[in-house]
């Protein structure tokens, strides 16, 4: 399957089931007989700007529209506890849980600054095009999570 109509998939299950995570799409997809790999998925969540949030019912996955990227960036923001940074790397300390959704709004900005993101459970380490500009990237990251 081709990844205009996986991503099409994905797309139709998340805006129509409660999906809390990865696994379960993965479980979905599987039942529509679409098999992907995890590093695949993970690729298309960053294309799409899919991130996980949490409502009354735990957490759930999101397809942000055109209208809804100020509500996903003020979602993220909130979820992102600090951005600190020393002479080569910049680190973001979120939530609990809360990483992967942060690493992939920070990759779906794509800033040329930002070579990429590499997201843990509760860490992002961001990783810039150059360490001559850490602080304009850092003030950058700060202005797009809406972080003091």
């Amino acid at each position: 399957m081709n990844k205009t109509l996986r991503q099409r998939k994905i797309r139709e299950l998340v805006e129509s089931h409660e999906v809390s995570g990865q696994q379960e799409l993965l479980g979905l997809l599987e039942k529509s007989g679409i098999s992907v790999a995890q590093a695949t998925l993970s690729r298309d969540f960053a294309d799409m700007g899919i991130v996980r949030t949490r409502n009354a019912n735990g957490y759930r996955l999101v397809v942000p529209d055109d209208s809804s990227e100020d509500i996903i960036k003020g979602l993220v923001g909130m979820e992102v506890l600090s951005v600190s940074a020393n002479e080569t790397s910049i680190i973001i300390r979120t939530l609990p849980g809360r990483a992967h959704g942060v690493g992939s709004f920070l990759d779906g900005l794509r800033s040329p600054e930002i070579l990429g993101t590499i997201a843990g459970d509760d860490t992002v380490l961001v990783i810039p095009s150059t360490i001559r500009q850490i602080s304009s990237i850092k003030s950058y990251i700060q202005k797009s999570l809406s972080q003091p």
